[in-house]
C-alpha cells in the first residue's frame, strides 16, 4: 500500500474521485423532489375491474405498492438532475474517469419485502411492517420518499413487527410478535416507549377507539383480546382458547370501526364481532373449500359504507362482505398477475374508502378502489 499513489498524476485522480463520490454519491438523487406514483396514471380507462364483464364492475384496480420505484422525479427534479449529471460528468473527465461509468453506490433498502399489515395517516402517508425488513416501510406521499424505520428502542430494533394502528397525539403503534410488546413511535419514526412487556405473549393484531382511547392487541398464542388505555395501562382482557362465540383459536388481525371490534378468528376460520368492551354481538364465515368460505382468515378491514374486507390466506383471496356478513364478492386466486396474491397478510383502507391488501409473498401491496371512484 506504501507506494500505490507515488505517481502525482494518479494520486490527484485519486483524490478528485473521492470528493466526487462524497460529494455526488451517495445523494446525488436522494434530496430531489419526487411524487409517489401507482403505475396506472397513463393506463386510462384499461385498468381490471370486478367482477368481469358483463356483470356490473364495483372495483378497479388503483396500483400497487412497491418501493423506491413508486417515487418518481418531479419535472424540477428532472432538470436538477439532468444539471447534476452535467456536472459530474465534466468533473469526472477532468480528473481522467469514464464519464459513462456506472455508479456503484445502491442502497440496499429499495422497499417493500414481505408486507403484514398497514395504515394510512391524516397526511396521506401510508405505513406497512414488513417482516423481511424487519421495520416499517412509510410511502411518504408528502415528503415524496420513501422512508424505512427499523428501530424498536434506540438500541435495538424489531424483530417480527406485524400489527399497526395510528395511536394518540400522532404516535404509531405497532405490535411486534418476537418482542411481546407495543411500540411506540413518534410521528417521525422515533421510538418513544412500549407496552405490553411480561403481559403479551404473541401480539399480532392491533387496533384502537380513538374515541374512549383503548387500544385492542390480539394476543395469537394466549387466544385473547387485551384491552389497554392510551398510557399502556391493560384494562381488560377476553376471550380465551375455544369454539364457542367469544373464544378463539390463534386470533391475529383485528379492526375497529362504527362500534364494532372485528377479530380475525383465524384457526376457527371465522370473524367475530365485539362490542367496545368487547361483548359478543355476532360472527360470520364458515370453514370449507367455496369461494366465500373460509379456511385461514387474517387480514380485516371496514370501509366507510360498512363492507367488511377478510383476506383468506390459504387460497389469496379477498374476501368482500356486507355489514352483515353477507359475502358479496370475492378477488383474487394465487398468482403474481394484477388481481391476484401469493400468501397475503393484511388489508386496511383509507378515507377515500381505497382498499390496501399485502400481498405479502409476492412483496407488494394492491390498491382497489370503487370503480368509478375518484382514485
Amino acid at each position: 500500500m506504501k507506494g500505490l499513489f507515488t505517481n502525482p498524476v494518479a494520486r490527484g485522480r485519486a483524490v478528485a474521485w473521492m470528493a466526487l463520490t462524497l460529494a455526488l454519491g451517495g445523494c446525488f438523487e436522494a434530496d430531489l423532489p419526487r411524487e409517489l406514483r401507482l403505475g396506472v396514471e397513463d393506463a386510462g380507462m384499461h385498468l381490471p375491474v370486478w367482477p368481469s364483464l358483463p356483470d356490473p364492475p364495483r372495483y378497479q384496480y388503483a396500483g400497487q405498492l412497491l418501493g423506491k420505484e413508486n417515487f418518481v422525479l418531479t419535472d424540477s427534479g428532472k432538470q436538477t438532475l439532468r444539471d447534476r449529471e452535467k456536472s459530474q460528468r465534466a468533473l469526472m473527465w477532468l480528473v481522467g474517469m469514464d464519464p459513462d461509468a456506472e455508479p456503484v453506490n445502491r442502497d440496499p433498502d429499495q422497499g417493500l419485502q414481505r408486507p403484514h399489515s398497514g395504515v394510512v395517516d391524516a397526511t396521506g402517508r401510508i405505513l406497512v411492517t414488513d417482516a423481511g425488513q424487519q421495520g416499517v416501510v412509510v410511502f411518504d406521499r408528502p415528503a415524496g420518499r420513501l422512508r424505512i424505520w427499523k428501530q424498536a428502542t434506540e438500541e435495538s430494533g424489531f424483530g417480527a413487527p406485524v400489527g399497526i394502528a395510528l395511536g394518540a397525539k400522532g404516535e404509531i403503534l405497532v405490535a411486534d410478535a418476537d418482542l411481546g410488546v407495543v411500540v411506540r413511535l413518534s410521528p417521525e419514526g422515533v421510538p418513544v416507549g412500549q407496552f405490553g412487556k411480561g403481559v403479551l405473549t404473541r401480539p399480532t393484531g392491533l387496533a384502537r377507539d380513538a374515541a374512549r382511547g383503548r387500544i385492542y392487541v390480539a394476543d395469537t398464542r394466549s387466544n385473547d383480546i387485551k384491552i389497554f388505555d392510551d398510557a399502556g395501562q391493560l384494562i381488560k382482557r377476553f376471550g380465551g382458547a375455544g369454539q364457542m362465540p367469544g373464544e378463539f383459536h390463534a386470533p391475529t388481525h383485528l379492526a375497529f370501526a362504527k362500534e364494532r371490534l372485528y377479530v380475525s378468528d383465524t384457526l376457527n376460520a371465522r370473524i367475530q364481532i365485539f362490542d367496545p368492551g368487547g361483548e359478543f354481538l355476532l360472527t360470520f364465515g364458515q370453514r370449507g373449500l367455496m369461494i366465500g368460505q373460509m379456511v385461514r382468515p387474517k387480514g380485516v378491514a371496514v370501509d366507510s359504507r360498512g363492507r367488511v374486507y377478510v383476506v383468506e390466506g390459504e387460497h389469496d383471496h379477498l374476501l368482500i362482505y356486507d355489514e352483515n356478513g353477507q359475502f358479496l364478492l370475492p378477488i383474487g386466486g394465487t398468482g403474481k398477475d394484477i388481481g391476484r396474491f401469493y400468501l397475503p397478510s393484511g388489508v386496511w383502507t383509507d378515507a377515500g374508502s381505497r382498499v390496501y391488501i399485502a400481498d405479502m409473498f409476492n412483496g407488494r401491496v394492491m390498491i382497489l378502489r370503487e370503480h368509478g371512484g375518484a382514485g
